[in-house]
């Protein structure tokens, strides 16, 4: 029989996050410092307008791009929020989650051959994406010593006569990095020099925690709104993962031809959570202002805690992971977070599972309640103490 599969696919490998999850699922006693999902449920008042719709027998398909309510609600959202208008009709879809507009925004803007440079660490739904749009991933490696921000310098030494597209992923999920505007200025200055465009995953605008400064999208930079396709959705600021909604913001050039896929291989976003995500984006405020500093919270707690540690981490002003570093214990970033699973039932992600150069680095998320995360870092500092008798012994 001939191979069913397709070589393409094969040859990518699945996500590093999962491994460490399904070995952890098999123990007892363990806390995980793993995952990337809020510990809230849903705002009431946000379920509640789901149910409703429900019960209203709301449960038909809604236009291709989504429903008009909606797309009016998120263009008030951006303008009041980050400045930045769009068309709701023309330049905005609904999509099933951030991931699926990261996905058609690379196949409807790629062609073979054309290079997608994609700063790491980042997520890791990046690298096969541009794969699977026939793009060649070409990897700029951050830099602790820049905070993990991309520099001007960095992204200048990568751009190609192929490069077509760059990867913005700020607020950064593993290393918590922002990038303020002074640092999007000087990206812009070098995408708009090379005619480049833009691919924002602004899915953590929301959470950002530098004093006195919210989230900047580069989008709303002098000449980069034409050139950017403006990724965000529910999932992290509203707590609404399992409702699997996003949306895309773009020229209405690239955003029909990202709604003619969208069109026919999802049809619609969910009915259900589209009506419960009018409800989120028209009055959620107060609810994504009382999550952001409950994270804020914890995250001077990881700080502080890393600190009586020894263990170097710069400070993370946004999403809400750490990357601490661990290069002194001489193990690989793997090695590290199986042993600390095997001996102290503490769950964390390796670095590289977001790129090579996350090797050294642990992912830490601080989306859990202060008491699981006391206990988990007690035990994590257990380890570490450990770690270091043995080194000195």
């Amino acid at each position: 029989m001939r191979n069913p599969l397709s070589e393409r696919i094969v040859e990518i490998p699945f996500s590093g996050i999962r491994k460490f999850f399904d070995i952890a699922a098999e123990m007892k006693d363990v806390i995980s410092l793993g995952v990337g999902e809020p510990d809230f449920d849903t705002p009431w008042h946000i379920r509640d307008e789901g149910i409703y719709s429900l019960e209203k027998g709301r449960t038909a398909y809604t236009s291709n791009a989504g429903l008009k309510e909606l797309k009016i609600e998120i263009a008030k959202y951006l303008k009041r929020r980050f400045q930045v208008s769009y068309d709701y009709d023309t330049e905005m879809m609904i999509t099933v989650g951030g991931s699926e507009a990261i996905d058609i925004a690379m196949r409807a803007m790629l062609d073979p051959g054309d290079e997608v440079l994609i700063p790491q660490p980042s997520y890791v739904s990046y690298l096969p994406c541009a794969a699977l749009a026939n793009g060649v991933p070409v990897i700029i490696n951050l830099k602790e010593e820049n905070e993990f921000r991309l520099t001007p310098e960095e992204l200048e030494a990568s751009i190609t006569p192929k490069t077509k597209l760059l990867v913005l992923p700020f607020p950064n999920n593993p290393t918590g990095a922002v990038m303020e505007r002074k640092d999007l200025e000087a990206i812009a200055e070098v995408v708009q020099k090379h005619d480049l465009f833009v691919l924002s995953d602004e899915i953590y605008a929301e959470l950002t925690y530098v004093e006195g400064q919210d989230h900047v999208t580069i989008a709303s930079l002098p000449g980069m709104r034409e050139r950017t396709v403006l990724i965000n959705g529910f999932s992290k600021a509203y707590a609404m993962t399992g409702w699997r909604l996003g949306y895309a913001c773009a020229p209405g050039v690239i955003l029909e031809q990202m709604l003619k896929i969208h069109q026919y291989a999802i049809m619609c976003a969910p009915t259900t959570s589209q009506y419960a995500a009018v409800e989120a984006v028209r009055a959620g405020d107060a609810d994504v202002a009382g999550m952001r500093e409950e994270y804020n919270g914890r995250r001077r707690y990881l700080m502080h805690r890393f600190r009586e540690m020894g263990l170097k981490c710069f400070e993370p002003f946004g999403a809400f992971y750490a990357f601490p570093c661990i290069q002194e214990f001489g193990m690989t970033s793997e090695e590290f977070a199986t042993r600390m699973l095997q001996e102290e039932k503490v769950v964390v992600v390796p670095g590289t599972a977001f790129g090579d150069c996350g090797e050294g680095f642990l992912r830490i998320s601080y989306a859990y309640s202060l008491e699981s995360l006391k206990e988990a870092l007690d035990r994590m500092e257990a380890f570490i103490r450990k770690l270091r008798g043995n080194k000195d012994g």
